[in-house]
Order: structure tokens, then sequence, then C-alpha cells
């Protein structure tokens, strides 16, 4: 006789089993359980978080945001700028076509304040500036001929010179003599730079609506030549002083004539394209843009030199102007009613209700007095008509060290006659819960039952009573 096949230990076998159930179980169909819970703490918080949830949604989402809308932004701008004014300084006056640079009239302009004028400038050697690296010197052994300093104003000569003014000396260079810093004239230009007049012409365009407009009321008269701009009175007369837009900047003109600075001028078209084209109006906003705080990058200056000839050989004024530049920014958006966007929130919202349940449920099964109870009556399990030995709740306890519960009375009874002409297999009793131990505590938060009979008492369900775990498989 064959000998017999060993049995694999207890441990492997109900393991295996737990494997098999909790596939079997991943296979298995879960549908909510309605319970009414009669506790009036529980059912404001609840109604308090679905109040929040939908004043949320419709208050800052619907009506701040506009989500129902599909929006576009950035939209295609164009820019155009005239100034007109003359001022004058210490020697001369100055007009448009030489204050301005460039002259095109693009959205990026300069507008000069202050001048350092070099004049007279030849092509010969003279002493270095005393601000380049290394440039002072004792003798002609300091200085090395042929270096070239990428800060200085030439090619060192290797001599070592009188500089311009006092006892110190300086290596020679070869280039445009004398240097900026030897020869040069201040003269201020601000002096009527406040009253010049910036028109700024700009139009926009959203192609996903097909909508344009622009910042210039359309007037057939001479509207234009007399308006200054005024955001009650005058919004489409966009002719703005200069000295307006550095006050409402928040800088003082003075300081920022001589120091030089970047002032930018924000037009913001937001558009809701649900209105009349009259409700898209721009809004402007000035503000600094350059860090006047950061003394190292702070201001604004540049160079630039006016040639000629003087007795056939070439000369030039070189010009170290500080100024104030404009820089004018064109943003914003439109929004347009869309049935898309609309459903998604819409979807969102009502998916953001249920949070409330989720708060209320945590509450309920872990902060609650009868949370066991609770969670007794939420999680309910139902048997098929077949019954299988090596169900998950059953490997389950035997791996724990409990009992097997109670086999699922889910076949037919026996001792119930069957109809005439209908055979055993065709018999399929409804399924029911399977066994949970008998809880004596009520589904509602009650009054203790040694203080009589109530409203709310109640005696406990048949099933609840007839169905008991001795070994406390439940409890898991």
């Amino acid at each position: 006789m064959a000998a017999a096949e060993p049995k694999p230990p207890a441990g492997v076998a109900a393991a295996r089993r737990l494997a098999r159930g909790c596939w079997s179980a991943f296979w298995d169909y879960e549908t909510p359980k309605v319970i009414v819970v009669k506790n009036r703490r529980l059912g404001v918080v609840y109604r308090l978080v679905q109040l929040l949830i939908l004043l949320y949604f419709v208050w800052y989402v619907f009506i701040v945001q506009k989500s129902y809308q599909d929006r576009e932004t950035g939209p295609e701008s164009s820019v155009i700028t005239k100034v007109k004014g003359i001022t004058s300084s210490e020697h001369k006056v100055w007009d448009v076509e030489e204050y301005v640079k460039p002259p095109e009239g693009g959205s990026v302009f300069s507008i000069i304040t202050r001048i350092e004028v070099t004049p007279s400038q030849t092509l010969g050697t003279c002493p270095e500036s005393v601000r380049v690296s290394n440039a002072t010197c004792d003798s002609d052994e300091d200085c090395v001929a042929g270096e070239l300093d990428m800060l200085g104003n030439g090619v060192r000569t290797g001599r070592c010179v009188p500089y311009y003014h006092g006892a110190s000396k300086t290596c020679e260079v070869s280039g445009w003599c004398p240097v900026e810093d030897g020869a040069s004239v201040s003269q201020f230009l601000g002096k009527m730079a406040p009253n010049f007049t910036i028109l700024i012409k700009n139009s926009i365009h959203y192609p996903k609506f097909q909508f344009s407009k622009g910042n210039i009321e359309n007037r057939k008269d001479s509207y234009l030549k007399r308006c200054m701009f005024d955001e009650v009175l005058h919004l489409y007369c966009p002719i703005f002083r200069l000295g307006f837009i550095v006050e409402r900047a928040g800088e003082n003109f003075t300081e920022l004539a001589h120091t030089g600075g970047v002032i930018g001028v924000i037009i913001n078209w937001d558009c809701d394209l649900d209105l009349p084209a009259s409700n898209c109006n721009p809004k402007y906003s000035f503000r600094r843009l350059d860090p006047k705080h950061i003394p190292a990058s702070s201001g604004y200056n540049f160079r630039f030199a006016k040639y000629y000839k003087i007795n056939g050989s070439s000369t030039r004024t070189l010009i170290k102007a500080y100024g104030i530049r404009i820089d004018v920014i064109v943003h914003g958006q439109a929004g347009k009613f869309s049935l898309i966007p609309t459903i998604i929130n819409l979807a969102t919202a009502l998916t953001s209700i249920g949070v409330g349940s989720f708060l209320c449920d945590w509450i309920l099964l872990t902060f609650m007095n009868k949370n066991k109870v609770y969670s007794h009556k939420k999680y309910d399990k139902v048997c098929t008509s077949k019954d299988s030995p090596g169900s998950w709740p059953v490997t389950l306890a035997l791996v724990l060290g409990q009992a097997p519960p109670p086999p699922c009375p889910c076949s037919a009874d026996p001792s119930r006659p069957q109809e005439e002409g209908q055979s055993q297999a065709q018999v399929i009793p409804p399924p029911r819960p399977c066994p949970t131990s008998a809880l004596s505590e009520q589904m509602v938060d009650t009054p203790d039952r040694g203080a009589g009979p109530g409203p709310w008492a109640s005696e406990p369900s048949q099933q609840d009573s007839a169905l008991t775990d001795p070994r406390g498989l439940a409890q898991l």
C-alpha cells in the first residue's frame, strides 16, 4: 500500500485559504447601505459642511472666478506712442527730436532728463580716467605699453602722465580724447519735463472670440487735442502728463530725473464677453520697475555720440544721458459662457458635496460613544446561495485562533414543502445576512433602558437576537 501523502502544516494551509479568500473577496460587489442616525449634533455638522462647500462653489467658483466661462489670456496687442513738449537746459532749448530715444514711438522709449556732455573728442592720446582700476601710476614702469583694459578708454602707451586736474598721475591711453571723466559738463533738462504729454494708442484682439477694441474713443471732432486722461471723465483719452505718471508710480520727479529710472504703464483688459462691449474697458496702473533700493542696479542711463568733422579731422560729442524709460505693458483676459467648463465645474461641485458624508462617517465610526454599534449596522455581509467552506471569514478566524462561524443558512429549509412540479435544484432561497453577534444597543442615541420606555425605545430585531457569535468573530 502506498504511503499516505504528508499533510502540509496547519499554518501553510490556513495561509493558502486566506489567499484564496482574499482573491475571492476582490471580486465581491459593494453597494452603499443607507442608515438614518437620529443625532442632532452630527446632523448639524453634516449640513454645515454641505453649506460651506455649496457657498464656496456658488460664490467663489461661479461668481468670483466665473468658471462657467471659456477663457483666453494674453490678447494680441499693438502700442504706438507719441511725446510732445519742449524744455531747456543751461545752454540750449531741447525739443522732442532730441530728448526722446528712440524716436519711432514704440512701446518702450526714454525721455532724457539730464546729460553729461564731453565735447570735441578727437582721436589721440590723453590720461586715462582715475576710475579705471590700476590706472594711477608714479612712473612709466607702472604702465605696460599695449595693454588694453576692457573697462578703460583706450590702449595704454606705456607713459605715466599728469591727470587733467590735481597732482595725481595716470597711464596715458590712445583713443577718443579727452576721456569722459576729464572734461564732461552736466546739464539738467527736467525743468519742464513734468509737463510733457505722452499719447499711448493701444488696440487689442482676442482671436478665440473674434473681439477687438482700442483705447481711443471713436470721435470725429478734435476731442484728442483738448482732453487729458481722467479715470472717470476721460477714460478713452489716453494722453498722460509725464509728471502724472511718475506721481502715480509713487516717485519723486526731481530725484528720478537726476538718477533715471524705469516706469511701467500697465494696461489691463479684463473683458466679460457675456456683457455688451461697452463694459470691456482698459484699466491703467503705474509702478517703478527698476529696484531703486539697490544702488548697484537702480537708475537708468545710456551713452550716445554725435559725429562731425572739424578741419577734416573726425570729432564727436559724447553724451551720457540719464532719463525716465517708459515701458507700456499690455495684458488681460477674456471670458465667455461655454457649456463644457460649466458641466465640469457642476460635476465637481456635486462630487465635493460628498465630502460631508465622508467626514460625518469618520466622526460616527471614530468618536461617537456607540461607534461599534454603528460600525456593525453600517457594514453588513450577505451570503450567496452556495456556501463555500473556504470563504475568507472562516479562514481569517482560523488564522487568528477563533472558532469558525456557523455556516450561513443559505440552503433551502427542508421542513418547507416544495411546490408541486418543482425540483429541489430549482428552489433558490433569497440571500440573507451572514451571522453576526447580537447587539442589544440601539442604533439611535436613546435614553438608558432602565429609565423606562420612551418614544425612542424599541426591541431588538428578530434577526439580531437570532444570530449569535459565541466566539466573537464579528468583533474582527
